[in-house]
C-alpha cells in the first residue's frame, strides 16, 4: 500500500491525504482554483486531478458549483474520493479514472469551466521511475494535446483555465486561440522573471490578449506577500476568478 500523508491547505479548511512520494500538489493547485471563475451551479472539469486538491480548494471557494475531475491513476482516483468524503464535499465534487485526452463517454459534454495542470516538462529530461510522477509532470512532447482537449470540453463563453511554466508560455499560445486569451504571471520575489504563468481562455470571444500585473508571491525575506497568502488561506481569489458580465 502507498504511503500518504496528510496536508492542509486554505488555512486548514481543505484536508488531503497524498501519496508521499511521486507527484504532490501544492502551491500551483491553491492558485489555479483560485483563478477559475466558476459562480453559481456552474458545471465545472479538471483535468488531470491527481489526488484532488485543486478542485478541492475550488469546491471550498465557490459553495454551489459541482466539479467533475479526470484522473488516470486508479490509485489518485481513489485517494481524490476519499478526500471528498473527508472535506464533506463529495455530494458535487466527483473523481473519474480516465484520459484527459480521451474523456469517458459521461465526460464529453461541455462545461461552464475546464482547468488543468498539465504535465510541467515535454519530452525533455528522463522519465521518473515512479509511472504516476513521469504521467503528472512529462508531456512527451502533447502540451497541444492537453490545450486542445480542454478548449473541447469548454462551451461558448465559458474558460479554460491552466498554470505552466513561464518558458512554455509561447508553447502554449501558438496552441490556444488567438483571441479571449488572459495572461497572469506569478512573479516569485519582486523584478524576479516569473516562473509560473496561468493563462486563461474565454472561448469564443473576441477580445486581443490580455496581460495582467499577475502576484508576487514572497517577499525579500522569504515570506509570502499579504496579497498572495490571503490567497492561498483561501480569503480571497485571484482577478481572473470575477464571474464574467
Amino acid at each position: 500500500m502507498t504511503a500518504v500523508s496528510e496536508d492542509r491547505f486554505l488555512g486548514g479548511r481543505i484536508v488531503a491525504h497524498q501519496p508521499e512520494h511521486g507527484f504532490r500538489s501544492g502551491l500551483d493547485a491553491v492558485l489555479l482554483a483560485s483563478a477559475v471563475p466558476a459562480a453559481g451551479d456552474d458545471a465545472v472539469l479538471e483535468l488531470g486531478s491527481g489526488a484532488g486538491v485543486a478542485s478541492l480548494c475550488l469546491g471550498a471557494r465557490v459553495l454551489t458549483c459541482s466539479i467533475a475531475g479526470l484522473e488516470i491513476a486508479a490509485s489518485l482516483v481513489a485517494l481524490a474520493n476519499a478526500n471528498a468524503q473527508v472535506n464533506e464535499i463529495a455530494d458535487r465534487v466527483r473523481f473519474e479514472q480516465g484520459d484527459a485526452l480521451e474523456p469517458p463517454a459521461q465526460l464529453r459534454r461541455d462545461f461552464a469551466h475546464v482547468f488543468c495542470n498539465p504535465p510541467f516538462h515535454g519530452d525533455e529530461g528522463k522519465p521518473s521511475p515512479q509511472e504516476t510522477r513521469t504521467l503528472a509532470l512529462q508531456d512527451f512532447g502533447a502540451l497541444g494535446a492537453w490545450l486542445a482537449a480542454g478548449m473541447k470540453r469548454v462551451r461558448s463563453r465559458g474558460t479554460f483555465t491552466i498554470i505552466l511554466r513561464a518558458d512554455r508560455l509561447g508553447e502554449a499560445l501558438d496552441a490556444l486561440p488567438k483571441r479571449g486569451v488572459t495572461v497572469f504571471p506569478l512573479w516569485p520575489r519582486v523584478a524576479e522573471p516569473a516562473k509560473r504563468v496561468i493563462v486563461q481562455v474565454r472561448k469564443d470571444l473576441r477580445t486581443p490578449l490580455v496581460l495582467l500585473p499577475g502576484l508576487v508571491l514572497h517577499e525579500s525575506d522569504g515570506q509570502f506577500t499579504a496579497a498572495a497568502d490571503a490567497i492561498l488561506r483561501g480569503m480571497g481569489s485571484l482577478a481572473l476568478a470575477k464571474p464574467p458580465h
